[in-house]
């Protein structure tokens, strides 16, 4: 018996589809992975920028730098991003310096002031 006007798909046709999907996947998964931590490096980044912006506004109303960042709401510093860690690691009237690791990152970053320059450190731990 044959049958005519069979529709459908192959068993070899299938395993086709769902090897090409996985080879996909395998190509998209690690760029995703790199995306985000990029991301995380830039939130960083971002976030110490903010920082240093708000610190040259808080030395121009009281004369010096604040190791506090709450002291910083005042001058526009509306605090770090999601998952990014943000500290003041020194300050006093001529000079700050800060630093930032998001939890995806790939390395913590460092501020320093007057200027603003921001310099990568280690890889994030």
């Amino acid at each position: 018996m044959t049958r005519n006007n069979e529709k459908g798909f192959t068993l070899i046709e299938l395993m086709i589809v769902i090897a090409i999907i996985g080879i996909l996947a395998a190509i998209a998964i690690p760029q995703f992975t790199n995306y985000k931590k990029r991301a995380g490096n830039s939130a960083s980044m971002s976030d110490l920028k903010n920082l240093a912006t708000a610190q040259e506004v808080y030395h121009t109303d009281n004369n010096t730098y604040t190791s506090t960042i709450a002291n910083l709401s005042d001058a526009g510093f509306i605090g770090s991003s999601k998952n990014v860690t943000v500290t003041i690691t020194g300050a006093d009237g001529t000079s700050f310096a800060a630093t930032a690791v998001h939890a995806g990152g790939t390395h913590t970053y460092t501020v320093t002031g007057p200027g603003g320059d921001i310099t990568p450190n280690s890889p994030a731990l």
